[in-house]
Order: C-alpha cells, then structure tokens, then sequence
C-alpha cells in the first residue's frame, strides 16, 4: 500500500499543478478532474501493468466516491488489474459471506440507490456480526465509511452491540472439549 500511496499522492500533486496550469494558460480548455471512475480506471492500469512485469501488488481495492456525472460509483480492481463494478462489493473473507446477504439488500443498482444511509449502515452491522461470528479470532470493533457529495465519514472503532462467545461453552463435542 506504500507504493500506491506514494504513486496517487504524486499524481494528486500532478494534477493539481496541471490544471493550474492550464487554467492560467487558457481558461476554455477542459479540466480533467480526478474522480472515482477515473481513479479506478487508473489503478486498474497500475495493477495490471505490476502484473505483467511479474511484480504484483497483492492488494484487491474497493474504489467508492463519485464519477464525472456525480453518479454513485462502486467498484473493485485485484492484483492481476481485473476490474468490475457492482452495487455492493466486499473483500477477503466478506466476499463470500458478506456479499450475498448484501446482494438481499442490493441486487440492482435501482436496489442500491432506494436504500436510505440508516439501512445501508444496518446492513453493513449485520454483515459484520456474521463476519464476526465466523472468525473466533476477530475483534468485535470495525471501521465504517459514509461517501456522500459532501464528503467522507469515517467512524473508527465502532463495536458491535450485544456480541458474545458465552454461548460457545454450551457446545459440545467441539474442539478440546469432551462429551
């Protein structure tokens, strides 16, 4: 993550100075903007370029924000640059158990876009708690993002409510324990 890192901190520099540049040089030239889509389309290249030189960055990446018509965009790209968009994503662990109960929720991007924030971030909860109890080594706190126009919200050490192993005694035959 420190390569990509350096690299789009670089390029938002780059940008910055380009469209300064041309702003000043001549004020009806169009001005790219770097957005979600482009950025995704961006580390897509990255990624599959690493891949072919056989030096891949063994990262998968969810890409969320905004695309040039300020349309909601989601949308994943891997080690080997394979890319796709969807209106729910996940990675590790959570692309097989998180994904389909998000897919209920959210199966379409018309889904997608009728779901109120208080939903999405129930449905979010929900996955975490399934995550959480089929993982006995995780912690129970999480991080959660909100992108809107407005910005990024970032709610950091959020805990799921009422979570407990307590139940675990209780099973037998599992494990070290003896019938």
């Amino acid at each position: 993550m420190q390569y990509l890192d350096r690299h789009l901190n670089e390029l938002s520099i780059d940008e910055a100075y380009d469209l300064e540049t041309a702003s000043t040089e001549d004020p009806t030239a169009p001005t790219g903007k770097l957005n979600a889509a482009n950025l995704h389309k961006y580390l897509q290249k990255v990624l599959y370029k690493r891949r072919s030189d056989f030096d891949p960055l063994w990262n998968q990446i969810l890409v969320a924000g905004f695309d040039a018509a300020s349309k909601p965009f989601l949308a994943s790209v891997d080690l080997r640059g394979t890319a796709f968009t969807s209106p729910s994503l996940a990675t590790g662990f959570g692309a097989a158990l998180a994904q389909p109960i998000m897919r209920n929720y959210a199966a379409t991007e018309e889904d997608a876009a009728r779901l109120t924030r208080k939903e999405a971030v129930k449905v979010v909860q929900e996955c975490m708690k399934v995550l959480y109890y089929r993982d006995a080594r995780s912690l129970d706190k999480y991080s959660i993002a909100v992108v809107t126009k407005a910005g990024v919200e970032l709610k950091e050490n959020e805990q799921l409510e009422r979570q407990s192993w307590a139940f675990a005694e209780r099973i037998k035959g599992y494990g070290t324990q003896t019938v």
